[in-house]
């Protein structure tokens, strides 16, 4: 490590931290990679460990992260971040803008769904999702109401894959065009419901469901099986049932087989 080195990494946080992205540990920074987003600084406390690491589970990314990843003092490292991720490793990303996002959102036509989450309240739970969407190739995800998806708790719990695909917040009126399925008790069985790649699937919070507004607008309400006296499924849980019954892109070998 050098002393000079480690200094203009940290110089560069400082001047990055105000208005980037916090990816916090070794898997967001992978994905982050993967996905083509700009990292800006990445640091880690033990860059020999993080490499080693690098090499067994996402050796597509090892040569990249010995190029952009510095090492600092354990000490430093903790100035720099309240938390400190198990992997000791952290980096700074651009924000993917919103007309990019944008740009995916309402392009057609459209052959995966997108995830809307209507007034979301559990920041982990926003993050889930979008690890959801971006694991089944949806479109993207989208929120309305005041959370917003990019916060560092979000992104903590979507371990950087919200550079995989459009995740944005839209008020009610600009959601991007499609039929619209609404997730409710009131709805019909989804397993005899065939969902359309270009759907937007709603789903409302665990304790409010789906605004009336969005409700009205529904194209076709759909329910999840669920045992009586159960009252609901976590919202995560909600959307991977939804999206494993819309099956995903039969034609798309990226989904075939996993990757850590």
């Amino acid at each position: 490590m050098s002393d000079d080195e480690a200094t203009r990494a940290v110089r560069k946080w400082s001047e990055a931290a105000p208005d980037a992205v916090l990816l916090d540990g070794f898997h967001a920074l992978k994905h982050a990679l993967r996905f083509g987003a700009d990292v800006r600084v990445a640091v880690t406390s033990d860059k020999e460990a993080a490499l080693a690491l690098a090499d067994s589970l996402a050796d597509d990314v090892t040569d990249r992260m010995r190029d952009l990843v510095v090492e600092v003092p354990g000490q430093t490292l903790r100035k720099l971040v309240p938390r400190v991720h198990p992997t000791q490793v952290v980096s700074l990303a651009t924000r993917r803008s919103r007309q990019t996002n944008l740009a995916g959102l309402v392009r057609l036509p459209r052959t995966s769904p997108i995830v809307v989450l209507d007034n979301p309240r559990n920041l982990g739970n926003v993050g889930a999702v979008v690890r959801l969407a971006a694991g089944f190739g949806a479109t993207g995800v989208v929120t309305t109401g005041g959370v917003d998806p990019w916060h560092p708790n979000a992104v903590r719990a979507g371990a950087g894959l919200h550079f995989a695909t459009a995740v944005e917040r839209l008020p009610f009126n600009d959601l991007p065009p499609g039929p619209m399925y609404a997730l409710d008790p009131e709805g019909e069985d989804i397993r005899s419901v065939a969902i359309p790649g270009d759907a937007l699937l709603v789903f409302g919070s665990e304790r409010h469901g789906v605004s009336p507004e969005l409700r009205g607008r529904a194209t076709k309400l759909l329910a999840l099986p669920m045992r009586p006296q159960v009252s609901s499924y976590n919202l995560a849980t909600s959307v991977a049932m939804a999206l494993f019954h819309w099956g995903g892109p039969q034609d798309d070998s990226s989904l075939s087989s996993p990757a850590m």
